[in-house]
């Protein structure tokens, strides 16, 4: 783990450890990106609301990050991800095209179900414009 895996925090209300991670900025928290992305799994959760609009100012640097979970079943993570993390970026939604490109024309049914497909389509028409 990395020397700063100490400022992780250590549940869904640990508002004062994420707003340190914040406060850190990036680069500096490069090597926490997986752990802290696990942390907008929940959208309710509150270190999401805080952790969020950081993770989405990264933008780029996210993406070989967003693999595992555009590959994996969670489907309502990935809206998350999507919604809050890659539509906000215009650089990110570059990186992450061939996943969109996937996600939008050949989704699952889950990502059906979950309208991933439909928020990957509106991130590729706001990326197309």
């Amino acid at each position: 783990m990395p020397e700063i895996a100490h400022l992780l925090p250590v549940d869904k209300h640990d508002l004062p450890r994420a707003e340190a991670i914040v406060a850190l900025g990036y680069p500096a928290v490069d090597a926490l990106l997986p752990e802290l992305i696990a942390w907008v799994q929940d959208i309710n959760w509150p270190v999401a609301n805080v952790l969020i609009p950081f993770l989405a100012s990264i933008g780029e640097p996210l993406a070989p990050h967003l693999r595992m979970i555009f590959e994996s079943e969670d489907h309502v993570w990935k809206y998350w991800v999507l919604d809050k993390l890659v539509a906000p970026s215009p650089r990110l939604a570059v990186a992450v095209e061939p996943y969109l490109l996937r996600m939008a024309s050949d989704p699952s049914p889950g990502e059906s179900d979950e309208g991933v497909d439909e928020i990957a389509r509106r991130i590729l028409v706001k990326k197309a414009a």
